[in-house]
């Protein structure tokens, strides 16, 4: 049970408990990426158990103008709090806000039919501390759904909740102790390599980090260094994944991969560079080995696959238990957006698009989904310079106009300080435009003539600062 609960909060969430126990017809909307989608999943498993008939909808922030209250409780996820819901303050319906994005307005004690929980109104850092999912978990966990807090420590994963340290802080530490308490999740202490259940271990080794290497998307010298540390890369005929090493081969890798960065970055980052080597990894017991539902880490990759293809239905079916037909759609999903991801990496590759300038790097990836230009970006980040932020623009879509920016940065330059999400909120916000997000991985949206001035304005902004 999450003990640590400021006493206003935990005020707050009884009031939560009241207006979702009376109610008869109620509405989730929920956002569109892992925490969002877990989030949702947490609330209408919630109606379930209490037999409330409700529906669900995942949608993009830009949508949320055009919402109507139509129910009688109509519940925000993971969204709300920075957006504008004046048609929903007015309504006689009654609204229940469970975000942890910062807020546009004060907190309201609790006052008549517009109840909004957030953690920011509380002293409690909505960035690291808790995600949407862990604020939906809160409230199933006042009804005794412990065992739907497995999803709230989901949540945090795909929120990058745990980036800078590698560990779950806060609120969402006291939702992943629900989670072993009741046996759903084990932490442990491992390298901090994405692919600990699925990737054969030279292929994960090959995509470490963000700060090139050797052995970086160089699978030979992957092999190579693995054979000089005495590692091997097959068990009796099955390639080993991180998760078939035992705790001396991984001090082996761990002490390689130091030394490796050590010789790569100025002096002032080595004493960061042990956390970006290791950190916790968690595992989900219920979920088979060698699948990619067993790490949080994939797992969540795996949700955000089906949000960038717009099938949020199939991660719905998939968190809520219903595995048989959607767990094969997710399958064909996730292969799916590799082969995307692999074809739109090679044509940036292959054109050489990364354009550098003083203090930053940026490509125009026109013809990129703008769903995936996160993640493109993100991938791109080894290919450049580690010590400047990359950016990403694309057009929003067929629809709309407008231009979808994404930044990733390496995470020895949030460890200098530097919070992205608080920058690109205030250069796109003197374009015309909105953006936010963390430290080290965030985006925005601006109008098309202003990308020019956006990047000067930015460039200038990081001056003696990177």
């Amino acid at each position: 049970m999450v003990k640590n609960q400021d006493p206003t909060l935990k005020k707050g969430f009884e009031k939560a408990y009241n207006m979702v126990k009376d109610a008869e017809d109620v509405k989730i909307y929920s956002h569109i990426d892992c925490d969002g989608l877990s989030a949702g999943a947490i609330l209408s498993l919630t109606m379930d158990k209490l037999e409330i008939d409700h529906e669900i909808e995942f949608l993009s922030l830009d949508r949320i103008e055009d919402l109507r209250a139509e129910n009688e409780l109509t519940i925000f996820s993971d969204l709300g709090s920075g957006q504008n819901l004046d048609k929903f303050t007015r309504s006689t319906s009654k609204v229940l806000i469970l975000d942890h994005h910062p807020p546009l307005r004060t907190h309201n004690q609790f006052n008549g039919n517009f109840l909004e929980l957030n953690p920011h109104h509380f002293g409690i850092d909505g960035s690291y501390q808790i995600s949407g999912g862990g604020m939906s978990y809160l409230l199933a966990q006042t009804f005794g759904f412990y065992e739907l807090s497995w999803m709230g420590v989901l949540s945090a994963v795909g929120d990058m909740q745990d980036s800078l340290t590698g560990k779950l802080h806060g609120l969402n530490h006291e939702i992943l102790q629900d989670s072993i308490s009741n046996k759903m999740v084990h932490s442990s202490y491992d390298l901090s390599i994405y692919g600990r259940q699925t990737r054969p271990l030279f292929v994960a080794l090959s995509y470490f980090g963000d700060v090139k290497l050797p052995i970086t998307n160089n699978r030979n010298e992957c092999i190579l260094l693995l054979k000089k540390l005495g590692i091997p890369t097959y068990n009796d005929g099955k390639q080993r994944t991180l998760y078939d090493l035992d705790m001396e081969e991984k001090k082996r890798i761990f002490s390689e991969l130091v030394r490796m960065l050590t010789r790569e970055v100025p002096q002032r980052y080595v004493k960061h560079i042990p956390q970006l080597v290791s950190g916790d990894a968690y595992e989900f017991l219920n979920e088979q080995r060698y699948t990619p539902l067993r790490d949080a880490s994939e797992f969540s990759t795996a949700i955000n696959a089906c949000s960038r293809n717009k099938e949020h239905k199939i991660a719905l079916e998939v968190l809520k238990g219903n595995r048989k037909l959607a767990l094969k759609d997710m399958e064909k999903l996730a292969r799916k957006h590799r082969r995307y991801l692999a074809q739109k990496m090679e044509w940036l590759r292959e054109e050489e698009r990364i354009n550098k300038l003083d203090n930053l790097q940026y490509f125009e990836g026109n013809g990129i989904k703008s769903e995936v230009i996160g993640t493109i970006t993100g991938m791109l980040l080894s290919h450049g310079d580690w010590r400047k932020p990359i950016i990403g623009f694309t057009d929003v879509s067929d629809e709309k106009e407008g231009i979808k920016v994404s930044l990733r940065c390496s995470r020895l330059l949030a460890y200098d300080g530097i919070h992205f999400g608080n920058m690109i909120k205030k250069v796109a916000g003197k374009v015309g435009g909105s953006g936010g997000g963390h430290s080290v991985a965030c985006g925005a949206y601006i109008p098309e003539s202003k990308v020019d001035e956006f990047l000067k304005i930015f460039d200038n902004s990081l001056n003696g600062i990177v």
